[in-house]
């Protein structure tokens, strides 16, 4: 087991914001312990005490809003004012009760006055849930609040980019009224993790974060009959048709390339454009890209801060440079003062398939745009893509799109909307973008197994 340190580097100005120590073999083991010996007990809770926890959870971070923000900002670089998820993390444990009782309910099958067939929502018990970085209070609400109303017990390893997320969030927890041992995190290294995971330490692991992360997930799960959800990366795409409103979906299309400094699994990174529009389109989004301005994120009211790390600049920067030795034009963007982790906004357009930066997942504030002659045209290309999250399509004619959207290979798709996960719908991928769904009743369900029960009244 490790026993060493690691360091929070804020992307804002280099400086190493805190250090935590990575948990050593007696924490480890007396977090595990406690965790199983709260399984039998918490899934014995009636589902709306369960659900009124996870509510008061959420009420409780909503208290801690100043604290969270102050962390996402100083740990990841998103602007301050953009900073508070606990809205959202609230609201997803609000949904998740109003359906708690139907998705957990027993479900009736076919009887009669003799026998009786029902099945019955069985938690899986000790769940692991590995968040990512980019989202790291709101993602807690498919991480924690799931499991946790399902009935099943969590340990949380947040990523060590953004470590005081999750002790912010037992703090509230335990001011919540939470039960010792159903909720717990651990700063565990990534072979430590990975080590437990194949001991059949866990009955489930949930994991948001890269592909190459959930590969080594999923790998080391192998043989040991441990449940596994993945929700990974995005390389969304979307097509604008020849009859879309340009003018009035160009604000939403710059904002699924650029919020959050484009460090979203569902920022859109491919852009499809009728060539009727196309220069159009072009000119209208590096009118818009213009507003999307880059500053400090504590000191500016800036649309965009710095991206995560320096490491993660430069390779968007390589992705970019490559693509224009490779012929594509920089609409829009250029360097700035501000730091090496400060990447602006940028239009890039003449892109193809051979490049990189519309093969690969690039998590950077870049339009990627490429003309298409049609419809068939755009769909393949669309689903030219190792992975398959979500993907939008812009279009006047509704029934045409709908029509189109059902030939996308993706697990969410949108008509005249992008960058949103519907906390109504139930949320994940296909191909290199994950296994299984969150959100409402599907995650519900999905963080239990259904146990069949035969019920026979009489015998003869």
């Amino acid at each position: 087991m490790s026993q060493s340190t690691f360091n929070v580097v804020s992307p804002i100005d280099g400086s190493v914001y805190l250090t935590r120590p990575y948990a050593g073999a007696a924490e480890i083991t007396r977090t595990v312990e406690a965790a199983r010996a709260a399984v039998s007990r918490w899934r014995r809770v009636p589902v709306a005490e369960r659900a009124a926890l996870v509510a008061a959870f959420g009420e409780e971070m909503k208290r801690r809003a100043d604290q969270l923000a102050d962390a996402v900002s100083w740990e990841i670089g998103r602007p301050r004012w953009q900073a508070d998820e606990t809205g959202r993390l609230a609201l997803v444990g609000e949904l998740l009760a109003k359906d708690a009782a139907t998705a957990l309910g027993d479900r009736d099958f076919e009887s009669d006055d003799n026998i009786r067939r029902f099945t019955r929502a069985v938690p899986g018990g000790l769940h692991l849930s590995i968040c990512a970085w980019n989202y790291p209070t709101a993602m807690l609400g498919y991480l924690v609040s799931q499991p946790l109303i399902s009935g099943n017990v969590v340990i949380l390893k947040h990523s060590p980019q953004t470590p005081l997320i999750a002790e912010i969030a037992i703090e509230a927890w335990k001011a919540a009224g939470g039960p010792d041992g159903v909720f717990q995190t651990l700063h565990l290294s990534h072979p430590d993790a990975e080590r437990l995971i194949a001991a059949g330490t866990f009955d489930a692991v949930n994991f948001i974060g890269s592909v190459n992360g959930g590969k080594r997930v999923h790998a080391a799960a192998g043989g040991t009959m441990t449940q596994v959800h993945l929700e990974l990366g995005g390389k969304d795409p979307a097509y604008i048709r020849a009859d879309a409103d340009i003018e009035a979906l160009i604000p939403d299309i710059a904002e699924g390339c650029f919020s959050n400094a484009g460090q979203s699994c569902c920022s859109v990174e491919r852009i499809y454009v009728d060539r009727s529009v196309l220069g159009r389109f072009n000119e209208a989004l590096v009118e818009e890209a213009k507003k999307w301005t880059i500053g400090h994120p504590i000191n500016d009211k800036a649309m965009i801060g710095p991206v995560v790390t320096a490491i993660a600049a430069d390779r968007i920067r390589g992705q970019v440079a490559s693509a224009v030795a490779g012929g594509a034009r920089l609409l829009h963007g250029s360097e700035t003062s501000l730091g090496a982790t400060y990447v602006p906004a940028q239009v890039l357009v003449d892109v193809d398939h051979s490049m990189s930066i519309m093969r690969d997942e690039l998590f950077g504030p870049v339009a990627c745009i490429q003309g298409v002659d049609g419809d068939a045209e755009a769909i393949a290309l669309m689903n030219d893509s190792t992975f398959g999250l979500s993907a939008s399509i812009w279009t006047q004619d509704i029934d045409k799109g709908l029509d189109l959207l059902d030939e996308v290979e993706a697990g969410t798709v949108y008509l005249n909307r992008c960058d949103h996960a519907d906390l109504y719908l139930p949320w994940g991928g296909i191909k290199n973008s994950g296994l299984g769904r969150t959100n409402g009743r599907v995650g519900l369900v999905e963080t239990t197994a259904p146990k069949a029960f035969h019920i026979r009244r009489k015998i003869g």
